[in-house]
């Protein structure tokens, strides 16, 4: 089977950090690429939206949030089996929550195959933030507790700041804002952007894969100290997690690709908005396991072997 385009760049990026390669891409370029991803993908979805009533999706939407806090907790006691409570509940919020450029990977990847999808993926993409940050916090903060103590969810920062955190976080407005502006405006009032966020997404993508690449190369380090554990945790979790989201998507009546998207995201592991809310809300954990396991295992996991995988097992599943 031929290799997408956009993993050989994400292959490129790993082979340079790998042989130590002073290939390195500017931080604000970095940044700017991240906004452009998010926004672009909340367009799309945006703009497909614009074509149905939301109150004919709600109930998949609140089937999505079901499965956004199903998640975390069904990893939790498998990682608290080795961890210590902070820890595992910390990396359960990683998983629990979702990668939003393995997302627009899988897009690309269906799209590449010529297979459709359900448009509300994308809001699907969004509504899955922010649950399992709220339950990894809560399960964090109480063994924080039992560790300490004298912990109470005042040490450091209150609840008010996490959650304003969690729902106001760059991701999360980027990708609702885009979703907004591409209900409201609709296909003819964005299409004299669309040149932009619809012909260059998946350009943009190539470069933003690249860093990725570079990215995981420097967590390498992680592995060899962490070895079989980290690898059990970084294959094993999205592998179980998929029919998770298969299980959902079937329940929803997704087409093939809309479960194949739906077993995508429940696969996924966030490296940007669960780090940022466990290191605000949980000091105490281990932010190395996390990032080690989600970034330096299931992010290439996925790109290379999960997606392609996991459309087979919707494929499968729906007879499609």
């Amino acid at each position: 089977m031929q290799i997408d385009p956009v993993v050989l760049f994400f292959l490129l990026g790993l082979a340079a950090g790998w042989a130590k390669s002073d290939l390195k891409l500017p931080s604000a370029l970095y940044d700017t690429l991240s906004v452009f991803l998010l926004l672009a993908i909340g367009i799309k979805g945006g703009l497909e939206l614009a074509k149905q009533p939301f109150l004919a999706i709600l109930p998949q939407a609140l089937l999505v949030l079901l499965m956004g806090f199903l998640i975390p907790l069904l990893a939790y006691p498998l990682l608290r089996w080795r961890l210590p409570q902070v820890d595992a509940a910390s990396i359960a919020a990683h998983y629990g929550s979702v990668s939003v450029v393995t997302y627009a990977v899988g897009v690309a990847y269906l799209t590449r195959q010529g297979v459709s999808f359900e448009s509300q993926t994308t809001l699907f993409l969004v509504l899955l933030e922010m649950p399992a940050l709220v339950v990894g916090v809560v399960l964090a903060r109480l063994g924080a507790r039992q560790a300490a103590g004298d912990v109470t969810p005042s040490a450091g920062h209150g609840w008010g700041k996490l959650l304003h955190e969690v729902l106001l976080g760059k991701s999360m407005v980027l990708l609702l804002g885009g979703l907004a502006i591409g209900a409201l405006a609709g296909p003819d009032g964005i299409k004299p952007l669309d040149r932009l966020y619809i012909d260059l997404f998946k350009p943009v993508l190539t470069l933003f894969l690249l860093e990725m690449g570079l990215v995981v190369a420097g967590k390498l380090g992680i592995l060899r100290r962490e070895g079989f554990f980290l690898v059990g945790i970084g294959v094993g979790l999205p592998l179980m997690l998929s029919w998770v989201g298969i299980g959902f998507g079937v329940l929803m009546g997704l087409s093939p690709g809309g479960v194949t998207m739906l077993a995508v995201l429940a696969a996924s592991a966030s490296y940007i908005a669960a780090p940022a809310a466990m290191r605000m809300a949980v000091p105490q954990a281990n932010p190395a396991l996390s990032l080690g396991a989600a970034l330096g295992i299931t992010f290439p996991f996925n790109l290379l072997v999960g997606i392609p995988l996991y459309h087979q097992f919707a494929t499968a599943v729906t007879g499609g």
